[in-house]
């Protein structure tokens, strides 16, 4: 087993590494940026109304669900551990400097975020059921065409498929089991219990049924996350000036060791942003696309739009408070301090009692739920591709099987496979990307013509 994991970490160092996935996701992400204009800039406050505002499209346009319930299920799915212990990792071993790389993620992300969901909505199908199913399999195999687009579409699909049981599901209920086993002696067999009670009642009940819980939870799971990370930036206020100018001077000149902090380079703090940061929003993966494909539109571009406020919302945001508290309070170089416990050191140093053990403990639940619910979604649509509706109801079943599985399990090997696959289905989706961008560009060019595109009530259908 012991050269198993070896093997598999040296595979993991490989494709997340600084020669393949991270300039891959980061310069594809500049390109869009680029041949787009800069549209993630200039339209961010627009996309956010019609995601958070006006939430849906009137009349009978295609699709299950509204653009917000589109939008919260993709951020269920990634709106989890990644945003408590990934984001303490990434200082952790790349210092303060980690996040400004985390911003530049976000901010050429966010382009790339924007591709996926209005690709995602042009080349969707409705299924066998008259769900309508779409993602990175269906604008390979469909946008990219011929024998070449159907080797990528069904590589996607394959690994969403696998990537779905490892980081959407058993490494998300073994976090919970360990997190609450350590907080409130619970056993993990008993969270595991619960936790397949609860995804089962859920997820068996389709993207309508996951899409309410994402829309009542998924806000207020947020909001409480970033009220706590608030009140440690308010308590520690005098700190946050110089920990905004260290983030900024670690990005380019490495940090030194302090306290318990072994030190790192400017090398590591970069591999370790853009890792982190895409394992938190996965822009660049093609995840959001799947749950885009949902929405209930008739204007891509839209869509996007209202998908690439995911990535803000998640990174920008989420992210850079967590950062900012973890940095503010120094917890960062206290030594023995990694991943969940050192968000919850940084949050115990302001808020009263052990209220930042609970939060967090409450916050990796709640999170960690969420991202099973979404990722169920995004497996059962890559198995309809791959073998038609019939087989959605089996994967549902083992799914919430392997939810208790991974609460009792030790998953070093798991964590191992999960980080190949993901970097596995981000390889096509981003070739996709690439040999369709001037897809994108058409569309976009197209909707933006329109006078009256800030109007979605007057908006004619461009595609027409």
């Amino acid at each position: 087993m012991q050269e198993l994991q070896k093997i598999l970490d040296t595979a993991v160092d490989t494709i997340w590494g600084p020669l393949v996935l991270i300039p891959l996701l980061l310069l594809t992400g500049l390109f869009l940026t680029i041949r787009l204009g800069g549209l993630q800039f200039r339209t961010l406050f627009h996309a956010l109304w019609l995601a958070l505002v006006r939430r849906e499209e009137k009349g009978s346009a295609e699709g299950d669900v509204s653009h917000y319930k589109a939008l919260a299920t993709a951020m269920a799915a990634t709106i989890g551990v990644g945003n408590i212990a990934g984001v303490a990792t990434a200082i952790g071993i790349g210092g303060p400097g980690a996040l400004f790389w985390m911003w530049m993620t976000g901010l050429v992300g966010m382009a790339t975020k924007y591709s996926e969901g209005l690709l995602g909505v042009m080349y969707r199908r409705p299924d066998a059921k008259g769900e309508m199913s779409g993602g990175p399999m269906f604008y390979l195999s469909r946008g990219v065409g011929g024998n070449f687009g159907k080797i990528l579409g069904a590589a996607f699909a394959v690994f969403g498929a696998v990537a779905a049981f490892g980081i959407g599901n058993m490494v998300q209920s073994n976090t919970v089991a360990a997190q609450l086993e350590s907080t409130w002696q619970v056993e993990p067999w008993m969270t595991g219990a619960a936790l397949v009670a609860a995804t089962a009642i859920v997820v068996l009940g389709g993207i309508k049924s996951i899409s309410n819980f994402a829309a009542a939870f998924v806000p207020f799971m947020c909001v409480a996350f970033m009220l706590s990370n608030i009140v440690v930036l308010l308590v520690f206020v005098d700190q946050l000036p110089s920990a905004l100018a260290l983030v900024v001077t670690d990005a380019f000149t490495g940090t030194a060791a302090v306290g318990g902090f072994a030190g790192s380079g400017v090398l590591i703090a970069i591999q370790m942003g853009v890792a982190r940061g895409i394992f938190s929003n996965e822009s660049g993966l093609g995840t959001g696309a799947i749950a885009a494909s949902a929405a209930k539109t008739s204007q891509p571009v839209r869509q996007g739009m209202v998908s690439m406020t995911q990535t803000f919302i998640d990174t920008l945001i989420m992210v850079t408070l967590t950062a900012l508290a973890i940095i503010v309070t120094g917890a960062w170089k206290v030594e023995g301090l990694a991943g969940a416990p050192m968000t919850s050191w940084a949050l115990d140093q302001a808020l009263p009692g052990s209220w930042g053990s609970y939060t967090i403990a409450v916050g990796v639940l709640v999170f960690a739920f969420t991202t099973i619910l979404g990722w169920c979604y995004y497996g059962e649509r890559c198995m309809d591709f791959l073998f038609g509706r019939a087989a959605v109801l089996p994967y549902r079943l083992i799914f919430v099987g392997a939810v208790f599985v991974g609460a009792v399990w030790e998953l070093d090997v798991v964590w191992a496979f999960s980080d190949i696959a993901n970097g596995l289905m981000a390889l096509p989706n981003l070739v996709g990307l690439l040999l369709l961008s001037p897809v994108i560009v058409a569309e976009t060019k197209k909707y933006f013509a329109n006078p009256n595109w800030r109007d979605p009530d007057n908006l004619v259908d461009v595609r027409s």
